[in-house]
């Protein structure tokens, strides 16, 4: 029940699929865009583009929303409708065996309580963090540098990741949860990645949202060093020692 995201969305499988998988993935990593920016990133017109998105929103892969044309500082002109993915759309993306795993973790619950739940989602994350920590090392000890690397090794672990710099620090968005609806109802799979974060990128992080608890993006808040302050070590996880 390793953490994998690599499944695209269902309703994709058309001839044109390649194309409708990209505006899907821009979907997933942007959220709410307008069609004419899903076709400057892709680089075909905004005909083609409203097409896909024509047949998505028939299939209930797609939504939209109309702009306040009222809204203050509107400039001249017709306001852009702009598109997201569905739930329906995003459960698609991956997730692997929800009720074989909440029924396993439910188990795991009964007989052993939370400690064990939070033990078995340390360890589920310790082949991620492994993953991650090969992809990103040698990048400096900046943990804003360190969060973009780790947000391009988790993009390719199927998490959509990205970064922002914002006053005081920075924001680590992970706009795919191939767990989500577990760990719903289990939050510790949650806190075991936000630990896996910290580690990762060498300073204390906070969990601002998570897609589990119903929020678009999953947003982890790195501090930027202040002046004079040092930054955690980079270490590797703690072993665990078993005891008889």
């Amino acid at each position: 029940m390793e953490y994998q995201a690599t499944r695209q969305p269902t309703g994709c499988a058309t001839p044109d699929g390649d194309t409708r998988q990209r505006v899907a993935r821009l979907l997933l990593e942007n959220g709410n865009t307008t069609a004419r920016d899903l076709a400057d990133a892709l680089g075909i017109s905004q005909v083609a583009v409203r097409k896909h998105l024509d047949a998505m929103t028939a299939e209930g892969l797609v939504d939209f929303q109309e702009p306040d044309a009222s809204a203050p500082g509107r400039g001249r002109g017709r306001p852009a409708r702009t598109y997201r993915l569905t739930a329906a759309a995003r459960d698609s993306f991956g997730h692997h065996y929800d009720d074989l795993a909440t029924q396993a973790l439910r188990w795991i619950y009964q007989h052993g309580g939370p400690a064990a739940v939070a033990a078995f989602a340390a360890e589920q994350v310790s082949r991620l963090e492994e993953r991650c920590r090969t992809a990103i090392d040698g990048t400096e000890d900046d943990p804003l540098a360190r969060a973009a690397a780790l947000a391009e090794a988790l993009s390719a672990e199927g998490y959509a990741a990205t970064t922002n710099v914002i006053a005081g620090g920075g924001q680590l968005c992970q706009h795919h949860c191939p767990v989500s609806h577990v760990a719903a109802e289990f939050p510790q799979l949650c806190e075991a990645e936000t630990a896996v974060i910290s580690r990762l990128v060498g300073h204390h992080v906070q969990r601002l949202a998570t897609i589990a608890n119903g929020d678009g993006v999953c947003t982890t808040y790195i501090p930027g060093p202040a002046r004079g302050a040092t930054t955690l070590p980079i270490i590797d996880k703690p072993r665990q020692v078993r005891t008889s």
